[in-house]
């Protein structure tokens, strides 16, 4: 839930900004609506007198069509189409100033008594055809018919041309590439033939064929040798001896001739025929030494037999060993002989197969040089047939048709001229909205400041223009109205402050008709009808009109009190609430700054926060004059107003940065004046919940 809860402010705070942007331009449209119709006006005047004031204008049409067959050759033209990009690339060159210039240059040799005027040429496909439409607009009717026949004469001419050239390109390339093709196809028969002269081929595959079955022998013989001298190294006396015997019970290879196989043979069986008899006498020795002692004339024998026997084996074992010494001597020296022998053939075989790779591409080379020779060859034969059956690729369909007027669509130029109109209008408002800082609604509000807002006082409108919004009374019919200043009242009464709760409490604005002192009267009443003692006074004294509003008349008040010319309970009114008294102005004063500034407007302060519950001071705007940055120091708290739509953002952070320099305590915003339909705001969406109270 914890994670829900900022994607869910997250989305309900765009959607609060989207519907903010939208009341915002809708009360911007209804503001400035007479916008909109000038910038019509403005559109469709100017078209109307480019219209009015146009010269006439004649056009006349052409088509042209692609042929289907672009290419008969065989062996690939010499001039081909680009088919991927051929219908655009067709436009643009009969667009191509070459093409008009042309068209110009014809029209003035052939008709030279027709004047020449500007023209326009366009040229189109046809949607799902191969056909271009051409157009030429002008103020000539025959010209105009002239220009369009010469143009589609002028693009045939150029095609024909760039068909002409390439082909005369291509010839003189081929000439070229078959000339150094035919020297090079001469070089390479000659040295052909001059190593065909120097190198019999037959013989040469013959060696080749010889020496690699050679080599094969020898490898396979060296192999051979090898693994026995291997095995040899590696095993003991008893593994080679058992390893001699398992050999000689296989047929004796014919190419084994060598005598140390025969005595290496020999000696292997009597070595063994020794061991045999020596385990036949230890047995019967053992036999023996169950019934006879060890001294007896027979053990004595057999013990003697069995010591002659092991020195004849001995001697057996170490003949055994030289003799296989040797054997491994003589392999070494055959391993030696047979990998010179293999060096001096796998040389051989080297050069003989290095001259045949050099004859195979001497003939690759040729057979190369030969194939691309015939190849351009042939495309050279074929060359002045492809000129002659390739037909034009683009011909004409209709010639030119003869100039009519051009009836423009003055509707359709009406049309685009008025919305192109209305855009403008919409750019301009929202350009000048983008440079308006006036706060419009609750979001401007909370974007433009940081401070709090206490409440938001709908707009209002009064009977009279001439008179002033008729203020609060006890049973008001104004339900919205009342309720935002109650609203505005609970949060005075419970807002979050540390220490005792503001009890002298002053309320300005930044300039003049923000609605401070309609704010601060009906405050003041709002806060009396609780059952608090309150007592409004009214601190302008250049123009404070406070007792106009409660219907009294000019009395003496807060200047004479500050002259000490009178005491503040002899200049309180009442009014007609009973726990609310009003202090008026009295007379105006030029420099009232100077009296906010003395002790006296301090200690009549004190006394007047130990009569009374609350202290509401009306005073004059932050940045007409000196008197607020020089009173708020001395009350307990300052309520800012600004005006919805009215209050430049700029000029009223400009004044609570002042009254911040002189340590105020702001404690928020009134957003007054606030349009009762914007989606912010919703006491008057429910106005008949107060008028059923009412009627019940």
């Amino acid at each position: 839930m914890q994670e829900q809860a900022p994607q869910t402010q997250s989305r309900s705070t765009r959607t609060a900004r989207f519907l903010n942007y939208l009341h915002r331009y809708k009360n911007l449209l209804r503001r400035r609506w007479w916008v909109l119709p000038i910038t019509l006006l403005i559109g469709l005047g100017i078209q109307a007198y480019r219209i009015i004031n146009a010269p006439p204008t004649y056009f006349s049409i052409g088509r042209m069509i692609v042929s289907i067959q672009l290419q008969m050759s065989q062996t690939g033209s010499v001039y081909r189409e680009e088919l991927s990009n051929f219908l655009t690339t067709q436009v643009a060159l009969m667009k191509s100033d070459t093409v008009q210039s042309r068209a110009v240059e014809r029209v003035r040799r052939v008709k030279p008594n027709l004047p020449a005027v500007p023209v326009t040429l366009a040229a189109s496909i046809s949607p799902k055809t191969t056909i271009y439409v051409l157009q030429v607009v002008g103020s000539e009717p025959e010209y105009v018919t002239a220009y369009l026949a010469a143009c589609m004469e002028e693009y045939t001419n150029l095609k024909k041309e760039m068909r002409a050239t390439t082909s005369e390109t291509t010839v003189d390339g081929i000439m070229k590439q078959l000339a150094v093709l035919e020297k090079e196809l001469k070089n390479q028969e000659e040295e052909l033939l001059s190593f065909q002269a120097s190198n019999s081929v037959v013989v040469l595959e013959q060696q080749g064929n010889s020496a690699g079955s050679y080599l094969a022998q020898l490898n396979r013989q060296l192999a051979d040798l090898k693994r026995e001298f291997s095995l040899l190294t590696l095993l003991n006396l008893d593994q080679n001896l058992e390893r001699q015997q398992k050999k000689d019970r296989l047929p004796v290879p014919t190419d084994d001739k060598s005598p140390e196989s025969g005595q290496v043979v020999f000696l292997s069986q009597e070595y063994q025929k020794a061991k045999q008899e020596i385990q036949a006498k230890k047995f019967e020795l053992l036999e023996w030494s169950e019934v006879l002692k060890p001294k007896h004339p027979r053990m004595i024998a057999l013990n003697d037999e069995i010591t002659r026997r092991e020195k004849l084996v001995e001697v057996f074992k170490q003949q055994s060993i030289e003799q296989l010494e040797n054997r491994r001597n003589s392999l070494a020296v055959q391993i030696q002989n047979l990998e010179q022998d293999f060096k001096k053939w796998e040389v051989t075989s080297l050069d003989v197969s290095t001259r045949m790779a050099h004859y195979d591409r001497l003939r690759a080379d040729k057979k190369r040089t030969q194939d691309q020779y015939d190849r351009l060859l042939g495309a050279m034969q074929t060359l002045g047939v492809d000129k002659d059956i390739n037909a034009e690729s683009v011909t004409v369909l209709e010639k030119a048709s003869p100039g009519r007027p051009a009836r423009g669509n003055t509707a359709k130029a009406l049309i685009i001229a008025g919305i192109i109109g209305l855009l403008g209008g919409i750019g301009l408002l929202l350009l000048v909205d983008r440079f308006d800082d006036r706060p419009a609604s609750f979001t401007d509000l909370q974007d433009s400041f940081d401070e709090p807002v206490l409440g938001q006082i709908p707009h209002q409108l009064s009977g009279d223009k001439k008179s002033d919004i008729q203020l609060i009374e006890q049973d008001d019919e104004r339900h919205a109205f009342v309720e935002s200043y109650r609203n505005l009242r609970s949060s005075l009464l419970y807002m979050a402050t540390e220490g005792k709760r503001p009890k002298i409490i002053l309320v300005t604005s930044a300039i003049p008709s923000d609605g401070k002192s309609m704010t601060t009267a009906n405050l003041a009443i709002t806060m009396a009808l609780s059952g608090s003692r309150v007592l409004l006074v009214d601190a302008d004294l250049r123009k404070g009109r406070l007792h106009n509003q409660f219907g009294l008349k000019p009395a003496q008040g807060l200047n004479e009190v500050m002259t000490q010319e009178l005491r503040w309970d002899q200049a309180v009114q009442p009014t007609t609430i009973p726990t609310l008294t009003l202090l008026p102005r009295g007379s105006l004063s030029r420099n009232p700054g100077e009296m906010f500034l003395s002790q006296k407007m301090r200690d009549l302060l004190k006394e007047l926060a130990a009569q009374y519950d609350y202290v509401v001071i009306d005073t004059a705007p932050v940045m007409a004059a000196d008197d607020v940055t020089s009173l708020s120091p001395h009350v307990e708290g300052v309520i800012f107003v600004i005006r919805a739509g009215y209050t430049s953002a700029r000029v009223a952070r400009a004044a609570l940065d002042l009254l911040y320099q002189r340590e105020v305590d702001v404690l928020g915003l009134v957003f007054n004046g606030v349009e009762i339909n914007a989606s912010e705001y919703y006491y008057y969406k429910y106005k008949d919940y107060y008028a059923e109270t009412h009627t019940t």
